[in-house]
């Protein structure tokens, strides 16, 4: 058996059913479910590790976790979500990349862009 070399990111959720409706509007299933530890995947690689911490952070505003998701059709992504993206929408940043944020009902900001080519 031979494993990728990736990253997974083990995101606190401090209400598991709503952590796990906002990752399936970025495209994410629940591909394992543990009761406190569930598995998202999104079908082209990406995964999400939520793990039940109810009370944390004390306050939305103090959890400093951030994500950023890699896809090809931003504008897509953004149409899903846009009733939670913070500030304009998606625009092109100087540093190269075309991108828009939201936050999740943890606090963490999560931003969805492409890279230009």
């Amino acid at each position: 058996m031979t494993t990728r070399h990736h990253v997974v990111a083990i995101v606190p959720a401090r209400d598991m059913d709503l952590s796990e409706a906002f990752y399936r509007r970025l495209g994410f299933v629940a591909a394992s479910d543990y009761g406190d530890y569930r598995i998202l995947e999104d079908g082209r690689g990406g995964h999400i590790h939520l793990n039940a911490m109810p009370g944390w952070p004390a306050r939305i505003e103090d959890n400093a976790l951030g994500l950023y998701f890699y896809v090809d059709d931003v504008d897509a992504v953004a149409e899903r979500m846009r009733d939670l993206i913070i500030g304009a929408g998606p625009e092109q940043k100087p540093w190269g990349v075309y991108e828009f944020a939201v936050s999740d009902p943890n606090g963490a900001l999560v931003r969805i862009g492409r890279v230009n080519d």
